[in-house]
């Protein structure tokens, strides 16, 4: 096993690895049960444009920590939990990818801050003061 890994396997079995593993952990059932309750709820309604809001928010964070959790598990040979991670990953960016066409608040948002942006750097409001 290369230096890196066995510096990935010790990080993942410490105190903060492992606080921050739970976290990531966390943050991937709530992000599964926002989805879950978006899949039940009634179309166009107000619950699910909030499921659909949460779970479009946290997905790609929980897929970042799903990867990061399959890299510390095949870093260690934990080849049981690197399948059942790499089973939840593929579930989620799934999902994530599967319904793109439902209403959030993120819907049309990437059109709307690049016009904010482009406003702000055409009108200089992002220039930098020249330090004396």
């Amino acid at each position: 096993m290369s230096p890196g890994l066995q510096a990935v396997a010790a990080f993942g079995g410490s105190l903060p690895g492992n606080i921050l593993m739970s976290l990531g952990q966390a943050l991937v059932v709530v992000c599964l049960c926002f989805d879950f309750v978006r899949a039940v709820s009634v179309p166009r309604s107000h619950r699910r444009y909030v499921a659909n809001t949460v779970f479009r928010t946290l997905a790609l964070p929980s897929i970042l920590a799903m990867a990061f959790s399959v890299l510390i598990d095949a870093a260690s040979g934990s080849w049981s939990d690197v399948a059942g991670g790499v089973f939840v990953l593929v579930a989620v960016i799934f999902r994530w990818h599967h319904d793109a066409d439902e209403d959030s608040w993120w819907k049309g948002k990437g059109k709307a801050l690049g016009r904010w942006l482009r406003n702000r750097v055409a009108s200089g409001s992002f220039s930098v003061p020249a330090t004396a």
